[in-house]
C-alpha cells in the first residue's frame, strides 16, 4: 500500500514537472519570436498545450516566465557545449590531439550558433531584468570555460600540450572560436574551428614546450 501512494507522489510530482518544463519551453519559442513586450501570457499557453490558469499556477507572473524560460534553454545549451568539450577526454591517450580538438571546436561552434543559443543570448540581453544576464553568463560561458580547462588541464599533464594555465587557455580557445562569428556570422563553421585550433595549438601545443 505504501509503495503504491509512493509511486502516486512520483507519478504527480513528474506529471507537474513535465508540464512546467512544457511552459518554460513554450514560453521561450514565443518570447524568442516576439519578444518580451509582445507576448501574452494565453500565447504561452497556447503554445505550451496548456490552460492559461496552470500557467500562472506554475508560475507567478510574466517577468518570472521569461526569466525562468531563458534559464531553462541556457541550461540546455550549456549542457549540449559541455558534451562537445568532452570529447577531449580521447585525446589524452592520442599522440596528436588536433583532431579530437578540432571535433569538440566544431561542436563548440555548432551549439553556440543554433537558434536556440542566439535566442538565449539576444533575449538575455535585451531585457532590463536585474541579474539575468549574469545568470545566463554562468549557466553558459562560464561553466563552458571551467570544462574545457579542466580537459585542457589533463591534456596538459598527459604531455599533450604544454604546461599552462588552462583557464586562460580555455578563454583563448573560445575566443578563437566565437570571435570570427561576430564580424562574419554566415563564415563556414568547420573552417573556423580549424582555423581556430592551428592557432591554439601554436601556442599551446607540445612541440612549443
Amino acid at each position: 500500500m505504501g509503495s503504491e501512494v509512493s509511486t502516486g507522489h512520483r507519478r504527480k510530482a513528474r506529471g507537474r514537472d513535465d508540464r512546467r518544463q512544457a511552459i518554460l519551453d513554450g514560453a521561450f519559442a514565443v518570447f524568442a519570436r516576439r519578444g518580451y513586450a509582445q507576448t501574452c501570457v494565453k500565447e504561452i499557453a497556447q503554445e505550451a498545450g496548456v490552460a492559461k490558469p496552470t500557467v500562472y499556477n506554475h508560475l507567478n507572473d510574466k517577468e518570472s516566465l521569461y526569466r525562468e524560460a531563458v534559464e531553462s534553454a541556457a541550461d540546455r545549451v550549456g549542457a549540449q557545449c559541455i558534451a562537445a568539450v568532452e570529447q577531449l577526454r580521447e585525446a589524452a591517450a592520442d599522440g596528436d590531439p588536433r583532431a579530437v580538438l578540432g571535433a569538440a571546436a566544431r561542436g563548440l561552434l555548432r551549439v553556440c550558433h543554433d537558434e536556440e543559443a542566439r535566442a538565449v543570448r539576444r533575449l538575455a540581453g535585451a531585457e532590463a531584468m536585474p541579474g539575468l544576464a549574469a545568470s545566463v553568463r554562468e549557466r553558459t560561458a562560464l561553466r563552458i570555460r571551467s570544462a574545457l580547462a579542466d580537459r585542457l588541464a589533463r591534456l596538459a599533464l598527459a604531455g599533450r600540450l604544454r604546461p599552462c594555465d588552462p583557464e586562460l587557455a580555455a578563454e583563448h580557445l573560445l575566443v578563437l572560436l566565437t570571435g570570427p562569428l561576430e564580424y562574419r556570422p554566415d563564415a563556414d563553421l568547420d573552417a573556423i574551428a580549424d582555423a581556430a585550433v592551428d592557432v591554439f595549438l601554436r601556442a599551446y601545443g607540445e612541440e612549443h614546450a
